[in-house]
């Protein structure tokens, strides 16, 4: 059985007894120190260890590293060799500088209004460019300025700089003498790096008596009182800049321009007078375009001068029965047209001139704008349009048919829709040629799920109103329905049946909600 405990090693030199004790092997193998870069690294071979035991802290001669050598061998091979105190350049400072240095920092000497900070970076400076030009023992620095004194001369020297500026300005030849001298004493008395207020007695405050007391001083009362001026009335300091013009009036113009036609531009400035018509101009102008419009039928034309009068009128604030007058004709040419944004526009005005209580038609426009709503399917406008009628608007023959459209689509009798399509009063047929198309498409899908296998085409073009069979065949054709047409006992009839799907897919796109340009 093993021992559990090993005797202790001879000391060196002793002799080994003749025996070896089984020691076990150290946890490092010790090398020779690297003395420099340019020799390699010498590691023991295995053969050369000893054989006698090694205790922890003891080496054998041949790996014992010299008593200079680091113990963290890493650390010596990593670590570059260092200068010896004899390759080192040695800097000495001349007495002189020491107790230059030594004055700059002396309690005495120490400005509150300089930091720390900028002594030592003026002192740096003032030696640094003394050594490089070689100056060191030359100077005579016991009557060299400290680095304080400098700071605060050249502080003094920009104070003098910009009240001179100030004195030199265009706008100060309009001041007096004591003004100018009142402006160099504030900016000596408050330099810019003052703006903070980091001294001690800027900080703290007084009461209203001491306060006042302390501003006022005969330096600078005469700018107080100027200052305490000038906040009381414009609230702040302003520019002494005037301009040299006056500016525009912000009245209406009064036009004075005799031309009766006249292009529309959009306005990217204030109107001139010369250019804007008066009203009794404009009348004559829409005496013209009546005519014009009539002989031409030029829509491009007549928007343009349209337009140009709305403008004429807006610019002058005219807002009366001829105001409205131009506004209904324009509106009743864009529905002509199928211009529903120039419509619209139209529309709005009128809306607000007729809460004016101007004279004018507003029954015929109120049932163009119930059609208007149930082109754009907008049930929100709608019904606040039908809550805002009385009971006499409600009698108009315009506004009971507007009405009538409504209650018919609402209930899905597209037989009573397409008879009052057929007896729209004034141009509300222009509106409901907008909306009929998607409205057939929608009766149709009723006839295919009601009529099965198919119905004459003659029975399509009745009850969808169409003029004649020829357009309601075109009609179906122009929806991809050309195969559901047949002849059957020598009448060409609808296949109800097969066209359900199809119809229903066109019906779903017609319902779309698409935004319109100008909508009210």
């Amino acid at each position: 059985m093993m021992p559990t405990t090993w005797p202790a090693p001879p000391p060196p030199g002793a002799p080994s007894n003749g025996y070896t004790v089984p020691y076990p092997a150290p946890a490092f193998t010790p090398v020779p120190v690297r003395q420099s870069f340019g020799q390699p690294l010498v590691v023991p071979q295995p053969h050369l260890l000893p054989t006698y035991p090694l205790a922890p802290n003891y080496a054998h001669p041949q790996s014992q590293p010299p008593p200079s050598a680091p113990t963290n061998y890493a650390t010596a091979v990593a670590s570059p060799p260092s200068e010896t105190p004899e390759q080192k350049k040695k800097i000495e400072w001349p007495e002189s500088v020491r107790n230059y240095v030594q004055r700059s920092f002396s309690t005495d000497n120490l400005v509150a209004s300089v930091s720390r900070g900028e002594m030592e970076a003026k002192l740096k400076e003032t030696i640094s460019q003394a050594a490089d030009n070689n100056v060191m023992y030359s100077v005579d620095w016991d009557s060299m300025p400290l680095p304080q004194q400098m700071i605060v001369e050249e502080r003094k020297k920009r104070s003098q700089a910009s009240a001179s500026a100030v004195g030199s300005s265009p706008t100060s030849k309009k001041r007096k003498s004591s003004d100018l001298s009142d402006v160099a004493n504030l900016a000596i008395n408050n330099p810019p790096w003052r703006a903070g207020a980091s001294r001690l007695e800027d900080r703290v405050s007084f009461s209203k008596d001491k306060r006042q007391a302390s501003d006022e001083t005969p330096d600078n009362s005469k700018l107080n009182k100027l200052e305490k001026r000038q906040k009381r009335f414009n609230g702040g300091y302003t520019s002494t800049y005037r301009s040299p013009s006056p500016p525009p009036d912000n009245g209406p113009v009064v036009g004075t321009s005799q031309n009766l036609e006249k292009r529309y531009l959009r306005l990217t400035a204030a109107p001139k007078a010369s250019e804007v018509r008066p009203p009794h101009i404009l009348r004559q102008t829409l005496e013209l375009l009546k005519k014009k419009w009539k002989k031409d039928q030029n829509y491009g034309y007549i928007c343009d001068q349209f337009k140009s009068m709305r403008q004429d009128l807006t610019v002058q604030c005219v807002r009366d029965e001829f105001t409205v007058e131009v506004y209904e004709i324009h509106a009743r040419i864009a529905l002509e047209k199928g211009d529903l944004g120039e419509y619209n526009q139209c529309q709005t005005q009128l809306k607000a001139l007729y809460k004016l209580g101007l004279k004018g038609k507003p029954n015929e426009f109120k049932a163009y704008r119930i059609l208007y709503y149930i082109h754009t399917a907008n049930k929100t406008e709608l019904n606040s349009a039908l809550a805002d009628l009385t009971a006499a608007e409600k009698k108009d023959p315009a506004i009971k048919h507007a009405l009538d459209v409504r209650s018919a689509l609402a209930l899905g009798n597209y037989h009573r829709f397409f008879r009052l399509y057929n007896e729209t009063p004034n141009m509300g047929a222009y509106l409901m040629d907008m909306f009929v198309g998607r409205e057939r498409l929608a009766a149709l899908c009723n006839l295919c799920r009601a009529y099965k296998p198919d119905i004459p085409l003659r029975f399509v073009a009745e009850e969808l109103y169409f003029e004649s069979d020829m357009e309601a065949a075109q009609f179906i054709v122009d929806h991809q329905g050309e195969n559901l047409l047949t002849e059957k006992n020598g009448t060409i009839v609808f296949l109800t049946g097969k066209a359900g799907a199809l119809f229903e897919g066109a019906k779903t796109a017609a319902f779309s909600r698409v935004d319109i340009k100008g909508q009210i």
